[in-house]
């Protein structure tokens, strides 16, 4: 993507999890004395104490041993656009663990789903304008003890929260009445900040600030039914045991991209096959597989790669999208790879 123009990097990543992804990063920093040299800060926007503490153990010893910074954020609020440095964000599986509201077009307008207690069809729960639930006491049943206890239940008119984002998008105003749409204001502020992050306002134009890769769950279009639990690696039922499942939502990446429109440029999404392939995939799982010792290993290897690039699961599955702060002049080709034809 665009080049930093000699300036520091500043390397940022939203929910980093253990580390991992980070630590791949800084390892390929740290190898071309270049790229080692630039480096400065590295910032993780991380909540979760105990996770932090995995990060510090995972990452500090390879950055300390640079001379790079690390920082954590508990959100992106605390990070302020820095035209002085050139930012790189990564934003893995990120966007799909945002709170959302589903909506559903009516002829009254939007109207929200809620959640109400309950999972009897037959009790006919219904919610009144006020939210306050109303119950026909006749034809409650104790529930089954593996019955769901909550269920979907559609908020009877629109509200300003629905309508509002019922015309957050100009996508949004053309489908039909009983459409339903998975959609997430906090991806929408979030995205912003992050063209934020990349714009720099004081350049006229002439260069960007930063560059950030989203990968995740998606595509290039609004999704209604996406919403899903995991547990134990296996889709369950999104109301099965509240608190202990993971619970994600397919990213709709134009969304993300009408956010930052006027900050940033987007790039794709495109499939993670197609990006890990132009990237150079093949060369290196060769390379990988020539250092291998023994032939197990260079199975595990092969094996590894053709999961990530499989166009009937995670090659597909994913997308990948890039956001450069945005310039007056059309960035070429060769500055937009891969998310170019190949």
């Amino acid at each position: 993507m665009y080049a930093g123009a000699s300036r520091p990097l500043r390397l940022v990543e939203l929910g980093p999890g253990r580390g991992t992804l980070m630590h791949d990063v800084l390892r390929v920093f740290s190898q071309f004395p270049a790229a080692r040299s630039a480096v400065k800060e590295v910032h993780l926007v991380e909540t979760s104490q105990p996770m932090r503490a995995a990060q510090k153990l995972k990452l500090g010893p390879i950055a300390w041993k640079n001379g790079w910074s690390l920082s954590w954020h508990d959100s992106i609020d605390s990070l302020r656009p820095y035209a002085d440095k050139f930012t790189l964000l990564l934003a893995h599986e990120f966007f799909d663990a945002l709170p959302f509201h589903l909506l559903e077009k009516t002829h009254q307008g939007w109207q929200e789903l809620l959640i109400a207690s309950g999972s009897d069809p037959a009790a006919r729960t219904t919610l009144k304008p006020d939210g306050s639930p109303s119950l026909d006491v006749s034809t409650l049943r104790p529930l089954a003890s593996t019955a769901p206890r909550f269920r979907e239940v559609l908020f009877p008119t629109p509200t300003p929260t629905s309508t509002l984002l019922g015309l957050s998008s100009r996508r949004f105003l053309k489908l039909p009445v009983g459409s339903r749409i998975e959609v997430s204001p906090a991806s929408f502020k979030i995205a912003r900040q992050v063209g934020e992050l990349l714009h720099d306002k004081a350049s006229d134009g002439s260069r960007s600030a930063g560059s950030a890769l989203i990968v995740d769950y998606g595509g290039n279009k609004v999704y209604g039914n996406s919403f899903r639990a995991f547990k134990n690696h296996q889709i369950v039922d999104v109301f099965h045991r509240p608190g202990e499942c993971d619970l994600t939502v397919n990213v709709d990446f134009s969304y993300l991209a009408e956010a930052a429109a006027d900050l940033a440029t987007s790039h794709g999404p495109i499939p993670q096959a197609d990006f890990l392939q132009r990237m150079g995939l093949e060369a290196r799982v060769n390379a990988l597989k020539a250092s291998a010792k023994d032939e197990g290993r260079r199975k595990q290897i092969e094996d590894a790669a053709k999961r990530l690039v499989d166009r009937t699961g995670m090659g597909t599955q994913y997308q990948v999208m890039a956001l450069t702060g945005k310039r007056a002049a059309e960035p070429a080709d060769e500055e937009k790879w891969p998310f170019v034809a190949a």
